[in-house]
């Protein structure tokens, strides 16, 4: 029996060989893509299955969305035991989103502005660090909880319809001290000291001075009239 067998490769042309073959040993990485559902997560790392396949994986870098139990991820299998979510592409509704980073992380934005919008906004950390050239807040209620609040600026103004302080104890010292007050000013007591180096005057259009029990006027000399 006789067996004819025709070739399929065509001549060469003087463009094939002035051709370059690449060398085998300037290929990238073979990899497959697979969609899969995680069915496991255990400290940082994920198992998830896609068909007869179950692998342990880890979460890409640019993958900031945590996975989470029960999520469709998009995978790069680039080794038989080396596995990366590189996308979350679906999550059921109402589960919690997390976005994770590790080490030192920082937004930058150019020629635009950053915004963020939500219902609710938390910030929790050990410290918060805030420099900015200008700084505008608006809100209809605003309480500051601390065990130590310090407040320095050369120019402080304070605005408003009542102010209430409840201290254990004040202490103030200043170069200058006005106060105008077009109302009642009034000092409640136990026991009331005014001291002054040079020059101590009360006028009025009347002036009262009662004692309970005793007015005392004491001086070298003392004028009434």
């Amino acid at each position: 029996m006789t067996i004819t067998v025709k070739s399929t490769r065509r001549p060469s042309t003087a463009r094939d060989a002035g051709a370059v073959t690449e060398p085998s040993h300037t290929r990238g990485t073979p990899a497959d893509w697979c969609v899969g559902v995680v069915t496991e997560v255990k400290d940082g790392r994920f198992v998830v299955t896609s068909g007869q396949l179950r692998a342990r994986a880890s979460s890409a870098a640019s993958c900031l969305l945590e996975p989470a139990n029960g999520d469709s991820v998009a995978c790069l299998r680039v080794a038989p035991d080396e596995v990366w979510i590189l996308a979350v592409l679906q999550r059921e509704e109402r589960a919690e989103q997390v976005l994770r980073c590790h080490g030192n992380t920082r937004w930058v934005v150019e020629g635009g502005a950053l915004t963020l919008e939500a219902p609710e906004l938390k910030i929790r950390g050990d410290r918060l660090d805030v420099c900015v050239q200008r700084t505008q807040l608006a809100t209809d209620s605003a309480e500051v909880v601390g065990r130590q609040f310090r407040l320095i600026a050369s120019s402080i103004k304070l605005i408003g319809t009542v102010l209430s302080t409840v201290m254990e104890r004040v202490n103030h010292f200043s170069q200058h001290y006005l106060r105008t007050t077009d109302g009642i000013d009034r000092v409640s007591a136990t026991h009331i000291e005014c001291e002054a180096k040079q020059l101590l005057r009360m006028e009025a259009e009347h002036t009262l001075v009662n004692g309970s029990k005793l007015i005392k006027a004491r001086g070298s000399q003392i004028h009434f009239g």
